[in-house]
């Protein structure tokens, strides 16, 4: 991470935006403290993975949640 100050960063703003294109982050100073940062930009975001495979190796078993429902409705009646 390199440090540049304002003064510096206003002269050399082309290079330094390479060098953040390139990878690097640049932190501009005012007085010592930080105002700013030049960092690279984002990659494509990261995909979710497929996961239809994944989806048919599960094997569902028992009935189906809407008739246990029905069904213990039905039985807490009596």
């Amino acid at each position: 991470m390199a440090h540049v100050t304002i003064r510096e960063a206003r002269s050399t703003l082309r290079a330094l935006i390479v060098r953040a294109e390139a990878g690097e982050e640049i932190v501009i100073l005012r007085r010592g403290k930080e105002v700013a940062r030049l960092v690279p930009p984002q990659r494509e975001p990261q995909r979710f993975p497929d996961l239809s495979a994944f989806r048919a190796s599960i094997a569902l078993t028992g009935e189906p949640a809407s008739e246990t429902v029905v069904r213990q409705r039905r039985d807490a009646r009596y």
